[in-house]
Order: structure tokens, then C-alpha cells, then sequence
């Protein structure tokens, strides 16, 4: 099969890579579509992907779901400062923040902030709350700079490969 376990795609093969491009677009695909997409028979391709899973290039499947009709249509991009930066308050931070269902990405960054916080809410009356009573809470932020999205221009979930 040319399918050697570590984390790089060349070792992959041409079907592997088509496999995960599939998945990619539309996870949902059972064995059967999926074979019949790569021109193979079902049980080789359930084994590539079994492979794929084991190796860790599928993460995980999941239903990508419509926010605005969630009720969840505002999109805010913040970036945060740390008062102090020490091992301690860093993981505290984060444990912080995976705490705020609000926050749907999050990102440890170098330059002039520390995190990069993408956030879903209904409204701006939301996200102001948000940012009063859960986000203004956690100890040692010491600053938090908001981007509102006006519209969203590409949005995937896709890895190029």
C-alpha cells in the first residue's frame, strides 16, 4: 500500500491523498462511495482508511454547523495580552478559556499578543456581557483587543494537501 505510520504525507500514496481530500469535503462518505470514487474495492479502502485514522491523519468526523441559524451569528476575533508571563499563569489562562463555550479557536501567538481568541455570539449585547462576566474575569489578562467580522469572505475546514 506505500503506507508507512509517522506524520508525513510522503508516505502516502496517490490514493491515500485522494481518500483524505474526499473525507475532507464530505465526511460522511461510506466505504462503498468511497471506493467507488478511488477505484477500489470496499474492503482495501475501509483498510487505507482505518489506517489513516489509526495514524492520526483523521482527527476526528464531524457536522460542520450554520451559526447564524444557531443563533450564534457574530464572529469576533480578539486578541489578548498577558500581565505577566510565567508557566503557571499561562496554563491557568488556558484552562481559563477552555472553560468559555464562546470561544470556538484558539491560538497561542508570538508577536505583540499572546492569544488569538475566535468567538461566536449572538449579538453585540452578547459578546459585551461576554467580555464583562466571563472574559474580563480571568486573572492576568491584561489587555483585549476586539475585530468585529462584517462578512466572511473563505471559510474551510479543509487542509491543503
Amino acid at each position: 500500500m506505500g503506507f508507512i505510520e509517522n506524520n508525513s504525507t510522503s508516505t502516502l500514496d496517490a490514493i491515500d491523498i485522494r481518500i483524505l481530500k474526499l473525507l475532507q469535503a464530505n465526511s460522511s462518505l461510506k466505504t462503498k462511495e468511497l471506493a467507488a470514487k478511488v477505484n477500489l474495492s470496499t474492503t482495501p479502502v475501509f483498510e487505507r482508511v482505518k489506517k489513516l485514522e489509526k495514524g492520526g491523519y483523521i482527527k476526528r468526523y464531524v457536522a460542520v454547523l450554520d451559526a447564524e441559524k444557531l443563533n450564534k451569528g457574530l464572529m469576533i476575533f480578539c486578541n489578548i495580552t498577558l500581565k505577566e508571563h510565567t508557566r503557571e499563569i499561562g496554563d491557568q489562562v488556558v484552562k481559563d478559556i477552555l472553560a468559555l463555550n464562546e470561544v470556538v479557536e484558539c491560538y497561542n501567538i508570538s508577536g505583540d499578543y499572546d492569544f488569538f481568541l475566535k468567538i461566536l455570539v449572538k449579538d453585540m449585547k452578547e459578546y459585551q456581557n461576554f467580555v464583562l462576566d466571563r472574559l474580563g474575569r480571568i486573572q492576568n489578562i491584561g489587555s483585549a483587543h476586539s475585530t468585529f467580522v462584517m462578512g466572511e469572505i473563505k471559510n474551510t475546514y479543509s487542509v491543503p494537501i
